[in-house]
């Protein structure tokens, strides 16, 4: 769920979610800092979040505090359902640390050995183990490529066991398992089957009896009971419309589990160590780093720790974002939890830390589409990453070199905000008025100076191609490290999807050049002596990378 806006060698971080209510109302209530009360009133008041709910430990005092209204009108309360996405790893994670104290297998026990039915691959005949499964280093990608749902809307639902093996059997491994971090829904969700399949039980069974059930997380699990449907704060998109809640099959070990504050809460106090559990030696397993992960620090079982000792976790699904994490010396944690596709990350890290970043909220307002084009233009925010600013109807947007175009909203004057992750963006003028750079607000503050006409590097130019010639690039390729590339066409326009990505519209610049808009990727495709198209050439961030085509 994360965003990273790469900058060279920086990387700035930006943008696959009862009794406990007894205990959170008997304990000593603990408030937020005010710069989080302040900060999370103005969100919900702008319309960012629908409803925010923070379950809050500060040594031996608890509290849940809540923001905003339900769909029907309600605040929401402790015992208010929401989707908790890939926290639900954390509990993946805890259930292989159980099962590894326990004997029933090893860190380095191969996965194949829990699904003889699946075909997992190995590389130079080195196999995935579940350790390298839960300390995201399997080598398996971040989704499976034949990942196609009927429903966009609900689209884990009808992922099920046969088409994760059909992935698994056909699937080449780019590199040996444990060579290098890749965060992965895919492995994940395997990790979970497997569990579920050593113990002859699904995976929504085996975490009830093995996890939820011993903590009394009575309002918690991955289908809905009633009382839990009674209780459920709806999803909505990053638009503020309403969204479908996600079910999963096979992938469930991924991404879940829903939950509330009061029952988060009893989860976070005992991986706090805060509450005796059952379940603490296994908790305390699963959070030992054992790996470097690129861009967080270092990884456990699922469990990430920060440079600064932080242990924590997000989450997100369609329409809900979350988050868990505590403090080095164990004393401080927080559960946040939203109905809304918006992350609260920030929010996470400034209850556990008065240094950490919070963007003060942002309420968007009305300019002109003429005059938005006096931003447009592009900005060097460092050597070889530039950013992009264009008008697309009344939306001005962003696109960074060699990532996705994002919309920002404007707030006042020259300032604009982003949605997608907590950012902002003040553009800078000179002594004539005219806009000549701007800054990022984003984990600091990155100045860019807008280029000249002379400094622009160039830009492919759109030409008409011939409309009998487009079928030859219709078809499946695959590049050498195993991830597939398909060129459709439809409605007389191609379109190209790398892997479990969305498809996105492709325009000749000549004779077999093509280039995306949205990304700065050009593609080069390569016919044989009788004039078939036999294979393309992807050339973005300086590599160029071949694939052939496996469709004749």
């Amino acid at each position: 769920m994360d965003f990273f806006l790469k900058t060279g060698s920086h990387k700035i971080a930006a943008a696959m979610v009862l009794a406990g209510a007894a205990a959170a109302s008997l304990a000593q209530p603990v408030a937020l800092s005010e710069r989080v009360e302040t900060i999370a009133k103005q969100r919900v008041a702008a319309g960012t979040y629908p409803s925010l709910v923070f379950a809050v430990v500060d040594g031996d005092k608890t509290s849940v505090r809540v923001f905003g209204t339900l769909d029907g009108g309600k605040p929401p309360d402790g015992d208010t359902v929401y989707e908790i996405g890939s926290i639900t790893k954390t509990f993946t994670a805890t259930l292989l640390a159980d099962a590894v104290l326990a004997g029933r297998v090893t860190l380095d026990t191969p996965v194949q050995q829990l699904v003889p039915g699946f075909r997992i691959p190995q590389r130079d005949g080195k196999p995935i183990t579940l350790g390298l499964l839960a300390t995201q280093h399997s080598g398996l990608p971040r989704m499976p490529t034949n990942f196609k749902p009927k429903d966009p809307a609900n689209p884990y639902a009808d992922y099920g066991p046969a088409q994760l093996g059909e992935f698994l059997a056909a699937y080449a491994l780019p590199r040996d398992p444990g060579q290098s971090y890749e965060y992965s829904n895919l492995g994940f969700g395997l990790l979970g089957d497997a569990l579920a399949h050593a113990a002859s039980q699904s995976y929504g069974e085996l975490v009830t009896r093995k996890l939820l059930g011993p903590l009394g997380m009575r309002m918690s699990g991955t289908g809905f009971t009633d009382a839990m449907r009674a209780h459920l704060a709806a999803g909505h998109d990053m638009a503020g419309h309403p969204v479908a809640n996600w079910d999963f099959d096979a992938l469930a070990g991924a991404g879940a589990l829903r939950s509330t504050a009061n029952d988060m809460l009893r989860y976070l106090k005992a991986n706090m160590g805060l509450a005796p559990s059952p379940l603490d030696a296994a908790m305390q397993f699963a959070q030992t780093p054992r790996r470097e992960a690129k861009e967080i620090g270092r990884i456990g079982l699922a469990w990430m720790t920060s440079d600064k000792g932080v242990v924590w976790h997000n989450g997100g699904t369609g329409g809900y974002r979350s988050f868990i994490g505590w403090s080095a010396d164990r004393r401080h944690g927080v559960v946040v939890l939203t109905n809304t596709s918006v992350s609260v990350d920030d929010f996470g890290f400034a209850v556990l830390d008065a240094t950490a970043t919070l963007e003060p909220a942002h309420q968007a307002v009305a300019m002109p589409a003429a005059a938005l084009d006096r931003y447009a233009g592009t900005y060097r925010l460092a050597e070889h990453f530039l950013l992009k600013v264009y008008r697309v109807g009344d939306q001005l947007m962003t696109r960074a070199t060699g990532q996705s175009e994002v919309a920002i909203y404007p707030s006042g004057g020259d300032e604009f905000f982003l949605k997608v992750v907590p950012a902002s963006i003040t553009f800078t003028r000179d002594a004539q008025g005219q806009v000549s750079g701007l800054v990022l607000h984003q984990g600091g503050d990155h100045p860019a100076p807008k280029l000249g006409a002379a400094e622009l590097p160039p830009e492919p130019k759109e030409v008409a191609l011939d409309p009998a010639t487009q079928p030859d690039y219709v078809g499946e390729y695959k590049f050498d490290f195993g991830a597939p590339f398909e060129v459709t066409l439809r409605e007389g326009q191609l379109s190209a999807r790398l892997g479990d990505q969305p498809a996105f519209p492709i325009f000749a610049s000549g004779k077999d050049k093509f280039f995306l808009k949205v990304v700065d990727a050009q593609l080069d495709f390569e016919r044989d002596a009788q004039g078939k198209v036999v294979a393309v050439v992807l050339h973005q961030n300086g590599r160029d990378m071949r694939a052939a085509n496996v469709s004749h």
